[in-house]
């Protein structure tokens, strides 16, 4: 009971609406990867991934072509995300 007199607790209550919410990032993120720029990204990934795969004993990492390629994504993402959000 204190802790209630002292703070105040936000309430958040969800429409009462039956519809299921459909996340808009992932639809925007299926149709940047189908872009020819983000999808030579990806092959280098893949490459270098296979090849990491094929050795027994190696230092190597695809870290770098990683990054690269979620950067690209999420830089494409992002030029129309914000807009579809509420």
């Amino acid at each position: 009971m204190a802790f209630k007199s002292w703070f105040l607790v936000p309430v958040v209550k969800a429409d009462d609406n039956d519809q299921e919410l459909v996340d808009p990032q992932e639809a925007l993120r299926e149709k940047c990867q189908a872009k020819d720029h983000i999808q030579s990204l990806y092959n280098k990934y893949q490459e270098c991934n296979d090849r990491v795969n094929g050795k027994s004993k190696t230092t190597e990492t695809c870290m770098e072509e990683l990054f690269d390629f979620v950067a690209e994504l999420d830089h494409c993402v992002a030029h129309s995300l914000f807009s579809k959000l509420k």
